[in-house]
């Protein structure tokens, strides 16, 4: 079988181990793997290139994604999308691996429908995707956003502040949770987990009153200004405070040992699911173990509120 690999949307550390693995999988089983370039947007210019073991050598610890990535908002136009699934069966291509976020999902479903063996896997650091525990990236992410937090509470205690970190997430606090937690945050303020400005302020006057040197906030992007919130904690907390938005920084990095393990295993399993004439869906991990669920259980979807959140309330 002759299978196409691409990532779309955001690029997320790990990615690289998953088409490796899809490589190295496919040629045990005996297929041939073609890597499209850019995303959706490579399958509608047509512009894909042959993958082998040799050419996915050294991959594994490479951040975001050698085939490359792009946005391609004309692919939800049914005509384009079947100029895309032309190009592959021009090739001889029947099948396609899709490694992104929920938009990367709708993509691969809205092929499927048009007749498309289609598999999705979930690569994209705000760990937002339902159906799965762990999503590919989201681990290294919170590796880099917590080596941020130990800097800044360094400065923070010499300087008597208080950090707001913002980081990646939109709708997902996942990665403000875990980072918070492992950063030893004060306070983590996330879509599943509001908090109202008045009580941090009151909390943090209390926190000087007992003499503390610092604080950190961590907070999921677009929530509020954190630059505006930095200002008001200044002038009425006791505190000084600034802002860091870590932005695009939170993608970039070699994949932390946990993605490149993630990465493979999803790979590798994709194939396998071809290969038992499995398709239309999207794999996942749960409790350790691999699983597959159709696009429509998945896309759109919510995830549940993490139980951490017990913790962060204890610890704290």
């Amino acid at each position: 079988m002759k299978i196409a690999v691409l990532t779309s949307g955001g690029d997320a550390p790990g990615m690289n181990a998953a088409i490796r693995a899809v490589v190295r999988a496919g040629e045990v089983y005996g297929h041939e793997i073609f890597g499209v370039k850019d995303g959706y947007q490579g399958m509608i210019d047509d512009i894909m290139i042959p993958l082998n073991h040799q050419s996915v050598s050294g991959m594994l610890s490479l951040g975001g994604t050698f085939l490359g990535t792009s946005r391609a908002p004309e692919f939800l136009k049914e005509e384009v999308r079947q100029k895309a699934v032309d190009n592959l069966k021009n090739r001889g291509i029947e099948a396609l691996i899709a490694i992104g976020g929920d938009g990367t999902y709708r993509g691969a479903m809205d092929l499927a429908k048009m007749g498309l063996k289609t598999i999705g896997l979930p690569g994209t650091i705000d760990n937002d995707i339902a159906g799965t525990d762990f999503t590919i990236g989201f681990h290294t992410a919170v590796e880099t956003i917590v080596d941020a937090i130990d800097k800044l509470r360094d400065t923070s205690t010499s300087h008597q502040r208080c950090s707001i970190v913002e980081v990646m997430g939109r709708h997902c606090g996942d990665l403000a949770l875990f980072a918070g937690i492992c950063g030893g945050a004060e306070f983590i303020i996330t879509p599943e987990n509001p908090m109202n400005k008045e009580e941090i302020i009151s909390k943090l006057k209390q926190h000087k009153k007992e003499g503390r040197r610092h604080a950190i906030i961590v907070i999921t992007e677009k929530i509020l200004n954190v630059y505006e919130f930095a200002d008001e904690i200044t002038q009425k907390s006791g505190f000084a405070s600034r802002a860091t938005v870590l932005g695009y920084i939170q993608r970039g990095g070699s994949p932390c040992p946990e993605d490149r393990i993630l990465g493979s295993r999803m790979g590798a399993y994709a194939v396998e699911l071809l290969n038992d004439g499995v398709y239309g869906v999207c794999v996942g991990v749960r409790d350790e173990r691999m699983v597959h669920l159709p696009f429509s259980n998945v896309v759109g979807q919510s995830r549940p509120k993490n139980e951490l959140y017990k913790l962060v309330k204890k610890v704290s």
